[in-house]
């Protein structure tokens, strides 16, 4: 698993919600109120498939609420980095439909960014972002509506052999993430279903752009039991560095960051 990066999210307290307005840690947020995190995507090499869990932002930069942004367009870059050319993907699993995980699925002609591909997520997530309400551009609907390569999921399912998609819904109705088992050890893409490790000490740090914060919430913590399990590893799309951990103690909320 290669962890890349398509560009930066400008993040603000506001974000996280009036918890973290009201007591903004200076670990997370630099002496202007900022907090610079990554717009991640994961390379994922199993079973002769080439996944990309994943598709970042583009080449785009849009301006959020409360002076926040998000600024793309270095994924495939990043690929050609790990030698990796874009018609070498089998799959790209997208955790969810925000414009910050699909932005490279497909050009402003609609056309898709990687062609062998079958591109993964969830059921829910195309009845929230394409049928429904959920802000989508309109070049990546289009490309969505007409491709023949994709895969709706409402149910746990295997993409590859010890690589699985399992369904965490909150931040998006259909929000899932990804876990890589290989026996004695086991490594969660997230997605954003958690946001950053400060959420651990600080659950009353929600999301901004969680659709069910109640539901989120519960995700949230069915994860954090995960990641304390001993043998459970995780990563976020928008954690620090793209560095991952687990818990080193779930009664004391204690995070742990590993090589």
């Amino acid at each position: 698993m290669t962890a890349l990066t398509d560009g930066t999210f400008i993040a603000r307290p506001h974000y996280f919600g009036p918890g973290a307005v009201a007591q903004p840690r200076s670990d997370v947020f630099d002496r202007a109120g900022a907090a610079w995190l990554p717009i991640g995507s994961f390379l994922v090499r199993a079973a002769g498939r080439t996944i990309l869990v994943d598709a970042g932002l583009g080449p785009d930069l849009q301006q959020l609420p409360e002076d926040m942004y998000l600024i793309g367009g270095q994924l495939l870059t990043g690929l050609r980095a790990a030698g990796v050319d874009r018609d070498e993907i089998t799959d790209v699993v997208c955790t969810h439909l925000h414009a910050d995980h699909v932005g490279w699925l497909f050009d402003e002609d609609a056309e898709p960014v990687f062609p062998a591909a079958s591109i993964w997520f969830g059921a829910g997530d195309w009845h929230h972002f394409v049928d429904g309400p959920g802000e989508m551009a309109p070049h990546i609907e289009r490309g969505l509506r007409s491709s023949a390569r994709l895969k709706l999921l409402d149910q746990d399912t295997t993409v590859a052999p010890g690589v699985d998609a399992i369904m965490t819904p909150g931040h998006t109705p259909g929000h899932l993430s990804v876990a890589l088992d290989s026996g004695p050890e086991r490594f969660l893409l997230l997605g954003d279903a958690i946001t950053c490790p400060v959420q651990l000490e600080q659950p009353t740090w929600h999301s901004m752009g969680d659709v069910d914060p109640e539901v989120a919430e519960r995700t949230r913590e069915r994860l954090w039991q995960d990641l304390a399990d001993g043998r459970t590893t995780g990563v976020g799309a928008h954690f620090p560095e793209l560095r991952s951990g687990r818990l080193s103690s779930l009664e004391q909320r204690r995070w742990e960051a590993v090589p």
